[in-house]
């Protein structure tokens, strides 16, 4: 869990339109002109509400022929109405402060001083953490082509054909048509005790 993803989720749903719109969804996907029209607001002020919901995950649209739809992300939903909980957990508290222990000393341990990853670890909790770390300089939502993919890998290590399979295997992107984008991190490899 990372504090300003929790944060900008929060801030995000601080807004009654937005709540509403959530409440909307929860019954069933909708186009943006009958969000529009449920809760009488123009379409432009229904597509902004929408694009601050896709930036935290709890919306996603699908296209069916001419017309856009859009979804509740539930997953992304539960999951951060539990963190709260989990913060106020001692247990887990110490749990996530040993995990980002771990995970420094990992990174320290791979990586060059200047960012050069060393090689690529064979231990499964180690290689996660390290391709963590990785996509940590990719931008959710933005569509990278594989040649600017390959490019981004690069910098940190000689193979990227590698490291671009292992972000599809293990769920940190998703490739379609020759194109790639992050998916949202609930979907990515758990990185195990």
């Amino acid at each position: 869990m990372q504090l300003n993803r929790l944060v900008a989720f929060y801030k995000t749903m601080g807004d009654p339109t937005r709540i509403r719109i959530v409440f909307l969804l929860a019954k069933g996907p909708l186009h943006g002109q009958a969000i529009a029209g449920k809760l009488g607001l123009t379409p432009p002020t229904i597509t902004h509400h929408l694009n601050k919901l896709r930036e935290i995950n709890l919306v996603y649209q699908r296209r069916d022929k001419n017309t856009v739809y859009f979804y509740l992300n539930e997953s992304v939903l539960k999951h951060q109405s539990g963190v709260l909980a989990k913060l106020a957990d001692k247990e887990e508290i110490k749990k996530m402060e040993e995990q980002n222990l771990e995970s420094q000393k990992v990174i320290e341990n791979f990586f060059t001083r200047d960012g050069k990853l060393k090689n690529i670890p064979a231990q499964r909790k180690k290689k996660l953490m390290v391709f963590e770390h990785l996509i940590k300089g990719l931008k959710m939502g933005k569509k990278y082509e594989e040649k600017e993919l390959n490019e981004y890998i690069k910098q940190y290590h000689e193979d990227y054909a590698t490291i671009r399979r292992e972000f599809i295997i293990n769920h940190y992107m998703y490739r379609e048509n020759g194109i790639y984008e992050l998916n949202p991190p609930e979907m990515w490899a758990k990185i195990e005790g």
